[in-house]
């Protein structure tokens, strides 16, 4: 897998997209073309991809995202889910001002000023959902096109699904792994639509860890050297402490808001058991230190007891997985305030197709989702909703549809609160590194105007969540209306 790291970059799509004009979409058209027309089998898959991810681009044609509204914006009649309480809130009115929730009112707004206002008819109204665990470079394409394509398809298609992964209703993300400071920064500088990403860097392993896709010919690492996919930005391999110091303090230097650390293998590395350990106490206990000198956290991929017992004893705050977990484990995790950032991952139909060891590990995952689940509620470990939806556009369409998968061991309620206000405080523990330091997850005066405006009660029939399309008629990030269907 190649992480190239050059500004400029372009994303287009169907409504809000990038910086590029016309001349540099047709630009990139031609070269995206021309250079997958070398890759054998992957070009074929990946030309055609170009009109079904880039519809936009392929065409030719451009948008920007939306100015922020020329002045402060009030909604009326809707029913109102904080991210906080279980039930929902009538007779108010809010305001919004500038990127901030401005104030939130009981009966009709007052008359001064000049607003615009948006009745939202008795609609609901939530906070933006929150996705902890998001891959934003590897989202949208098929993991063969990941590994053989140059760079710029890559971001191309990751800024394309940025626009679709707000439109579902997700403002704010945490990138899990990948090279993502770029499309990051081009977010925030408002040329590319796209959620919030606070973002980990590469996930830094150890050799033969979760991650380590590289050809067996750049073994054995000697004289210093590393290798083509370290140089860029794909994974950060560290084998010592001092090494595991440094790729942590590599990615702050670049910008992370925390990083990730692989505790044990995975599912998608096809040389790494699920079972195999990989960095010793000591070497997490580094990293640890290090990201508390630089004010932030470690969170570590960690599907069994074992690897879950070591991240905690070493001082680590947040448990990626953990679908593995024991009795004895979730007890562990609950006693030191430990959160498990998890997925609901019930069925195939929650992954890429997958065949061989990277299916069956699969499948031991999704055996152990509900006993999971059942040991974090019996231990009242604090638990963070995320998709970790990756090599399928069709697959990261089912963001919402994940979500509704929680009503299998929480309410609606619950199940809402845990994808917004619960999320919200694992993001604070970003602390001093934290790029979005207001309140995210929650509707109240003062926080972030992340807005959605639901058809339906979510509280009642979270399946609502899984349609965005149909059923999200508004959708606010940062005070602007990227999705309007209300007549204002």
């Amino acid at each position: 897998m190649s992480w190239q790291k050059y500004g400029g970059k372009t994303s287009i799509s169907s409504s809000f997209s990038c910086l590029c004009n016309k001349a540099l979409a047709q630009y990139a058209n031609r070269r995206i073309s021309t250079d997958l027309s070398r890759r054998g089998f992957v070009a074929g898959m990946a030309a055609s991809m170009l009109s079904v991810i880039l519809p936009d681009l392929a065409r030719g044609q451009t948008t920007n995202p939306p100015a922020a509204p020329d002045r402060p914006v009030t909604f009326t009649n809707f029913m109102l889910f904080d991210g906080k309480s279980s039930t929902l809130r009538h007779g108010l009115y809010l305001s919004v001002d500038g990127n901030r929730i401005g104030h939130i009112g009981s009966g009709q707004p007052p008359s001064t000023g000049n607003p615009m206002l948006i009745d939202c008819g008795g609609r609901v109204m939530i906070p933006g959902l929150i996705d902890m665990h998001w891959h934003s470079l590897l989202a949208a394409l098929p993991i063969q096109v990941l590994l053989q394509v140059d760079m710029g398809f890559v971001y191309l298609a990751a800024s394309a699904e940025a626009q679709r992964t707000l439109l579902r209703g997700f403002t704010t993300v945490r990138d899990a792994g990948g090279p993502a400071f770029v499309l990051r920064q081009a977010i925030d500088g408002g040329m590319v639509s796209g959620p919030r990403i606070y973002v980990s860097g590469p996930m830094i392993t150890t050799t033969g860890g979760h991650g380590d896709f590289r050809p067996l010919a750049d073994i054995p690492r000697s004289g210093g050297q590393i290798s083509q996919m370290e140089r860029d930005g794909s994974i950060a391999i560290a084998d010592t402490e001092d090494e595991v110091r440094l790729r942590v303090r590599e990615q702050f230097l670049q910008g992370a808001s925390q990083v990730k650390l692989v505790g044990c293998g995975g599912v998608s590395t096809p040389r790494s058991p699920l079972d195999m350990l990989t960095f010793t106490q000591p070497q997490l206990r580094a990293a640890v230190e290090t990201a508390s000198d630089w004010g932030s956290y470690v969170l570590v991929h960690a599907y069994t007891p074992e690897a879950i017992q070591r991240s905690i004893s070493a001082g680590v705050q947040c448990i990626e997985h953990g679908h593995l977990m024991d009795d004895k484990t979730a007890a562990i995790m609950a006693k030191n305030g430990t959160w498990l950032s998890t997925q609901p991952f019930v069925d195939e139909n929650d992954a890429a197709s997958l065949t061989g060891p990277a299916r069956e590990k699969f499948m031991e995952v999704i055996a152990g989702t509900d006993n999971m689940y059942k040991l974090a509620r019996k231990h009242g470990i604090k638990t963070a909703f995320g998709t970790d939806l990756i090599f399928s556009p069709v697959l990261a369409a089912r963001q919402g549809v994940m979500l509704t998968h929680m009503t299998r061991w929480y309410s609606p309620a619950e199940a809402l609160t845990m994808a917004t206000a619960a999320n919200g405080r694992l993001l604070a523990l970003t602390g001093e590194r934290n790029p979005y330091p207001g309140k995210l997850g929650v509707i109240e005066e003062g926080g972030y105007a992340d807005l959605l405006l639901v058809d339906g009660n979510p509280l009642e029939n979270l399946d609502v969540i899984a349609d965005p399309e149909k059923n999200l008629r508004i959708v606010m990030k940062d005070g602007r209306l990227y999705k309007n269907t209300i007549v204002a």
